[in-house]
């Protein structure tokens, strides 16, 4: 059996097997390979006027206790939006994971324990909702919004910022908690939970800052968690073109454990401060201007084993984690339920057990769950709503992934590569790719209409006459060009003939008024000589003389009908004529040699009684089915992008 090589066009960027992706029709990576860019995504991360908060002794305390002593201290770090999107492009919402071409990965619980020093132990960070800030915003902050800074249970930051930054030093312990329930709500507000409305922020959390020490007690990482994988679930819908949540944990978390877009920084990287975030502050040296979303997919798209760092902690000074989150990394491995109010996300490390140090085996299935806003009146507590995730938070300690003790990870990547999406980007431009199917389609078109149906079966014949039809259908409604070369382009397709190469049929004729001009037909750029595009007028068409040879014959044309001269074969020097007869072939032979042309100066077309001299390159194989196969192939799942609504295959 004849071997088939498959053009890069031609791959399948999966699934094949749609069990795990199946909303794949709804992910970003479809429309972008169906050239649908949406360009990089707006990233809401409100960190640049944090640093304009002056907190008191007394307030830093309190910060601690409550749990976001480590929060406070990672500064604005510039995002780069590029690589956020691309990372976006390979995140799939089915499995919580980015689907790479080496396997899954995905921000753990450990990821966030050591990256922003949150607890992801403790109470989950759930109660009640509110539609109005007036009532919580006077009890926990004794001062109430007006009507331009609050709407449906959200409050302005600025509003936050203007009238609780700046504490006096002698106030009172209650002024002293409501400035500081202020700048946490802040703080939440433009980092861990930032939304897309870009400077807003829920009231609905100022009820957990009540009691500072209690407030210490929620998971707080885990929340945050929750709210960056319902973020990045919405980012990789094609209908999306924002992203909220903690960003720069998601960028800090691949600059380690991927090597694209790691910034260069002016001084060398600190392994001994906590949490890990701060090990990319400052300013970074060399040039990014040329890193867009395509950039950075493309890296993705040819991600190698060596491009990946699965334990990019060890090289980590580990005596700066405290003790409490230390205690707690295990939970990095728990397969349970993320909280975070209304919004509940699995967490599901046995698909990324290489970033536990583990051999990766194939996971079990993840049960298809529909995610709910569960949006509710005010005053309803969530809980009461949301038992079964609830159940599964409780259990997490119950429920840590243990890896296998024999497990060959070829087995897991043969399953994986099979369910996964392989290519976010085209390994050749659409432009390209619809220049290939509309040559090729033509040769299909052309094929069809010429081939001989004497001695076929009705069964062979009805299959010439579904691909004719096919192929017109998809080339129904394209501008038809008519192809009179000039004798330049005639003399260059000789040249490339030279060394007994076959010369594929270039163009279809096709007769225009003659006083219009007529220029070449859309070829694809590989099969285009130098001199593609030259437009000359019929009637302005001398007919050179030549010089033939002693032993060649011509035939002679009859003028009447719609009689035609075809070039048909370049071999070397020497072109072959033969005769068509009423715009058709002689089937029966369907190349004879008419004469035999040595040396030929430039031929140009003539126009004589309503007949044309047209050029065509053609030679036919021992079979023309397997030229219809072979163009079949290139051409499928692609006549699409022409605006055909049938697909071959």
């Amino acid at each position: 059996m004849e071997a088939v090589v498959v053009e890069p066009s031609a791959i399948n960027p999966g699934p094949i097997d749609v069990s795990v992706l199946y909303d794949q029709d709804k992910h970003v990576s479809s429309a972008v390979w169906d050239g649908q860019e949406r360009g990089a995504l707006r990233c809401h991360e409100h960190t640049s006027k944090l640093d304009q908060w002056r907190l008191t002794a007394k307030q830093i305390e309190l910060v601690d206790k409550a749990g976001f002593g480590y929060l406070r201290l990672i500064p604005a770090i510039s995002l780069d939006n590029p690589l956020i999107s691309a990372l976006v492009e390979r995140w799939r919402r089915e499995t919580n994971t980015f689907h790479m071409n080496v396997g899954e990965m995905t921000v753990t619980l450990k990821d966030v324990a050591l990256l922003l020093g949150l607890a992801i132990d403790g109470d989950p960070v759930i109660g009640f909702t509110y539609t109005s800030c007036s009532i919580v915003c006077e009890k926990f902050l004794g001062k109430t919004p007006e009507a331009g800074y609050a709407s449906g249970g959200m409050v302005k930051l600025s509003w936050l910022k203007e009238f609780f930054s700046d504490c006096p030093e002698d106030a009172p312990l209650e002024d002293i908690e409501r400035h500081t329930r202020a700048y946490l709500l802040y703080l939440v507000g433009s980092t861990i939970f930032s939304t897309t409305t870009g400077n807003k922020v829920p009231v609905m959390y100022l009820p957990l800052f009540g009691d500072f020490e209690q407030c210490g007690k929620y998971a707080w990482g885990a929340a945050a968690l929750a709210f960056l994988y319902r973020a990045l679930g919405n980012a990789s819908l094609a209908s999306q073109s924002t992203i909220s949540g903690c960003l720069t944990l998601l960028q800090c978390w691949s600059y380690y454990h991927l090597n694209i877009g790691r910034p260069k920084l002016k001084h060398d990287p600190a392994h001994d401060c906590f949490p890990y975030v701060l090990r990319w502050k400052g300013k970074q040296i060399g040039p990014t201007a040329n890193r867009d979303v395509v950039f950075y997919r493309k890296a993705l798209d040819a991600l190698k084993a060596c491009d990946v760092e699965w334990l990019p902690y060890r090289h980590m000074d580990s005596r700066v984690i405290p003790e409490g989150i230390k205690n707690h990394l295990n939970l990095g491995r728990s397969k349970t339920m993320l909280l975070c109010f209304d919004k509940a996300e699995r967490h599901l490390p046995d698909r990324c057990l290489r970033q536990c140090g583990m051999p990766q085996h194939i996971p079990e299935d993840v049960p298809q769950w529909q995610r709910k806003n569960r949006g509710v009146d005010g005053g309803v507590d969530l809980s009461g709503k949301m038992e079964f995730e609830l159940n599964e938070w409780v259990n997490r300690r119950l429920s840590i992934v243990e890896g296998a003790d024999s497990v060959d990870e070829s087995e897991y990547m043969q399953w994986y590569l099979k369910i996964t999406r392989r290519f976010v980007g085209r390994p050749i431009s659409l432009s390209s790719e619809f220049q290939r199917t509309n040559s090729g389609l033509r040769d299909i078109a052309h094929i069809a209409d010429t081939f001989p149906i004497d001695g076929l079966d009705p069964q062979q014949v009805e299959s010439i006459s579904r691909i004719r039809f096919i192929a017109h259908e998809c080339l129904r409604g394209q501008v038809e060009t008519p192809v009179i070369g000039s004798g330049l382009a005639i003399t260059e397709l000789g040249k490339r003939a030279r060394g007994k190469e076959k010369v594929r049929r270039k163009s279809f004729v096709k007769r225009k008024h003659k006083d219009e001009p007529m220029d070449c037909d859309g070829t694809s750029d590989d099969d285009r000589s130098q001199f593609h595009g030259a437009v000359v007028k019929v009637d302005e068409l001398p007919l050179e003389p030549t010089e033939i040879d002693s032993t060649s014959q011509l035939c002679n044309l009859d003028t009447e009908d719609h009689s035609q001269i075809c070039l048909v074969s370049v071999d070397g020097d020497h072109v072959q004529l033969c005769a068509v007869t009423d715009g058709e072939a002689n089937h029966q032979h369907p190349f004879q040699t008419i004469g035999e042309l040595t040396d030929v100066e430039p031929f140009h077309g003539v126009e004589n009684g309503g007949s044309q001299l047209d050029a065509m390159s053609m030679e036919v194989e021992e079979s023309q089915f397997c030229s219809v196969k072979c163009i079949f192939r290139n051409c499928r799942g692609i006549t699409r992008l022409s605006g055909a609504s049938h697909v071959l295959s």
